[in-house]
């Protein structure tokens, strides 16, 4: 039996015990840092694992909390809470519904739109689509919009955030890939990587982001050439009139925010962290010529110290788990894993998506970035894929699982917040073209990776 008892078993009962709490409810955090020290201990006591080896998570920590990068995390999710709390997501999604609603199909197109903004100003997934499905479902439900494709655009666009900069997923990635990278450079015997930070990565997703947006309109746009009566317009819109550059002014100071923002960072004018301070402070200039009262505001901070708390919460207890992983030989086993699989690095690739995939339906964005990838990105790496392409195809592809039946985290989010007239069936059935769409994008990348490596390589 003792011959069993080796580091391969344990890295593996590890994740096994990991998973088995974790499906039990117990909190994300402490379930990472609890089982990384309760397999420790007992690799200690058989004499297979360095007990010494945890004295290096203080200084961890302390990395964590001083990385300049990950500052830049509470500044986005405080800008996007402080937009979401003023109403001015609400205002967006009125007035664009006034511009298109005329058209077939235009309260969709709206919802597009604003699931851009959205995402673009708050980088998280379920706050975007509560908002969104609060915001636009009772009036697509009161036009008599298709339910399937009212869902189904909801929840596919409160996903873009995954993949829209600035996205706090995407400063999660950076910080992660960067030191994917430089391990990777270790196993492969490069002394000196290029970087990759957050500004790739925002660029990288550019024209990915915007691709996946196209289709989704090209989508919406062909459903309305050939099934008209998929998107009824309002009786009572059809005799209103507008005021365009009324309309114009209530859109435009958030869209110049997120200009603003984004701008400053690929032109290199102000880091991902001061830019995102700048995000902050415009949010609150905003919020406050919309009169916003004191108790909204104490409510924003109160949410962002929420958020940003576990995700730091959940960094420090992921940290400690691959201490312990890595303790047990856990980064090599997978090493050789991926670079023995039959069929070489396009195969390693394909398995790597498919259990991120796979994974997405259990575990949250967080935990994913924090616990998977540092394990598989190096290996990947260093079989010749490119960090900032890895990581663009990463976020495309959980933003994919997000999406899927039957444990897509957006459709429990939007579940939650639907009218009783809305099934569960709806929302299922209202994605899978969304979901296509998404594989077909990944599918385009894959073959054509420049994509997304060519505007990083410009900047």
């Amino acid at each position: 039996m003792t011959e069993f008892l080796n580091q391969e078993f344990f890295a593996l009962f590890l994740f096994i015990i990991l998973a088995i709490f974790l499906l039990m409810g117990y909190p994300v955090a402490l379930t990472l840092a609890g089982t990384a020290i309760f397999v420790g201990i007992i690799g200690f006591l058989l004499d297979i694992f360095p007990l010494v080896l945890i004295s290096v998570l203080p200084n961890r920590i302390f990395g964590i909390l001083t990385n300049e990068t990950l500052i830049a995390v509470p500044l986005f999710i405080f800008m996007g809470v402080m937009l979401e709390k003023s109403g001015i997501a609400n205002e967006l999604l009125e007035n664009m519904s006034k511009i298109w609603g005329k058209k077939k199909g235009g309260l969709v197109y709206s919802i597009l739109i604003v699931g851009v903004l959205m995402a673009a100003s708050t980088g998280i997934v379920g706050a975007t689509v509560v908002t969104m499905g609060i915001l636009s479902l009772p009036l697509m439900i009161k036009w008599k919009y298709n339910k399937k494709i009212s869902t189904g655009v909801i929840c596919a666009s409160g996903t873009l955030g995954q993949i829209i900069p600035p996205s706090i997923v995407l400063v999660l990635l950076a910080d992660v890939f960067q030191g994917a990278n430089e391990q990777a450079s270790a196993i492969s015997g490069e002394l000196a990587p290029d970087p990759v930070s957050s500004v790739d990565l925002f660029a990288g997703a550019i024209i990915p982001g915007l691709l996946l947006v196209s289709f989704y309109f090209l989508w919406i746009f062909l459903c309305s050439l050939y099934n008209p009566g998929l998107f009824p317009i309002d009786k009572n819109l059809q005799k209103s009139s507008f005021n365009i550059k009324e309309i114009i002014k209530i859109i435009l100071p958030p869209l110049s925010l997120i200009i603003v923002v984004l701008g400053s960072i690929l032109f290199g004018i102000a880091t991902p962290t001061e830019s995102a301070s700048l995000g902050a402070l415009g949010s609150i200039i905003l919020s406050i010529k919309k009169k916003i009262e004191l108790k909204s505001l104490m409510s924003a901070c109160e949410e962002t110290l929420k958020i940003s708390s576990m995700v730091f919460f959940i960094l420090i207890g992921a940290s400690l788990f691959s201490l312990v992983f890595r303790g047990f030989g856990g980064d090599l086993i997978v090493e050789n894993f991926i670079t023995s699989i039959p069929g070489g690095a396009v195969t390693s690739l394909l398995i790597v998506m498919i259990v991120i995939f796979l994974l997405g339906f259990f575990l949250d964005f967080f935990q994913i970035v924090f616990v998977i990838v540092p394990i598989v990105g190096p290996s990947l790496i260093a079989l010749g894929y490119d960090p900032v392409w890895l990581a663009i195809m990463f976020a495309i592809n959980l933003q994919t699982s997000f999406l899927t039946p039957p444990f897509g985290f957006a459709l429990f989010y939007l579940r939650g917040v639907s009218p009783t007239e809305i099934k569960t069936s709806d929302i299922y059935q209202g994605v899978i073209p969304f979901i296509i769409i998404q594989i077909f994008l990944l599918i385009i990348l894959y073959k054509f990776p420049t994509i997304i490596t060519w505007l990083p390589n410009q900047i």
